[in-house]
């Protein structure tokens, strides 16, 4: 527990500096060299009948277990190294958690609707896969929210979760997992079949996390925000989304907040057709950025307490 509560701090200090390195930055660039190669056998192997859908089951597995064993079997190595050891751990598990970072590119589309709306479209376009050029005002303070919200469960809770679970293997095999379901989980033409495993693995990853997330956020808003909202619309609006998890964080957030969030965008030019979450009870506006940010603050706390108090009672 004190290697995530340190490593914790350590994200809450640094965040993710652009040019340090890190896990996940090497998963990234695997990932696509392993989808140009199956690409290209695909192409050169017309008649092959296992198809991109088998590759992409190939390289989810290969990935999950290459993410999980290598760190274990690094840790396992040098834990007799009573310097060594702890240090490696701690910085394993900081790289898995992204709460400081989801804040400052947040807060960069916050203070970018000061400068201009192109600006602030911009900034956002670096964190949302949705078209950012046409939006307005609005539009742009719903889709922030909406990623700091989905964000609070795939990059915060779900990390410590598994790694809470099985150590800092557990937390890397959840980002290679997050990893490529962000790189080859996109429900279009180009990647239906190979990304269609990643995708699927992915929401299983997500299942419990999500709604542990959901349910820290309205438990940490007491006193706060609108918890009896955050609850309600949650479990009225879980089938409101094309994601089987991110509804949850999604939707506590907009219960919390008595906005409304979800609706039409695009993506890749075309526009797709998407529920709306919460109730339109007020009109959402620059300051629920920042709100949704202290939310998310507040579950990853109430987690770490969590954890704390379990740890105690198992006499840990």
């Amino acid at each position: 527990m004190k290697y995530i509560l340190i490593a914790v701090i350590l994200d809450l200090i640094l965040g993710d500096p652009y040019n340090f390195p890190h896990p996940v930055k090497l998963m990234g660039k695997l990932i696509a060299f392993e989808e140009k190669l199956v690409r290209e056998i695909d192409k050169n192997y017309s008649n092959n009948i296992l198809g991109l859908k088998f590759w992409g089951f190939l390289i989810t597995i290969f990935n999950i277990a290459l993410a999980f064993i290598f760190p274990y079997i690094l840790l396992k190595t040098i834990k007799k190294y009573k310097v060594v050891y702890p240090i490696i751990n701690t910085y394993l598990i900081y790289t898995c958690i992204a709460a400081r970072c989801l804040d400052k590119e947040a807060m960069k589309v916050f203070y970018g609707l000061d400068i201009s709306l192109e600006e602030a479209r911009h900034r956002l376009s670096y964190i949302v896969g949705r078209d950012t050029k046409n939006l307005t005002e609005e539009e742009i303070i719903k889709a922030t929210v909406e990623t700091v919200g989905e964000n609070t469960a795939d990059g915060v809770i779900a990390p410590l979760f598994y790694i809470m679970l099985l150590g800092a293997p557990g937390g890397l095999m959840y980002k290679m997992v997050n990893t490529m379901d962000s790189m080859l989980g996109y429900k279009n033409e180009k990647y239906m079949d190979l990304g269609f495993f990643p995708a699927r693995i992915d929401d299983v990853f997500n299942y419990i996390p999500a709604r542990l997330t959901g349910v820290l956020m309205c438990i940490s808003s007491i006193f706060r925000f609108d918890v009896k909202e955050g609850f309600r619309i949650m479990i009225r609006d879980r089938k409101n989304h094309k994601s089987p998890n991110a509804i949850y964080p999604e939707g506590a957030i907009a219960g919390l907040l008595n906005i409304q969030l979800g609706g039409n965008s695009y993506y890749f030019g075309k526009i797709v057709e998407k529920p709306t979450i919460g109730d339109n009870t007020r009109n959402i506006n620059r300051k629920d950025i920042k709100k949704t940010i202290e939310i998310m603050y507040r579950t990853e706390g109430l987690l770490l307490i969590l954890c704390g108090l379990i740890n105690n009672l198992l006499g840990r």
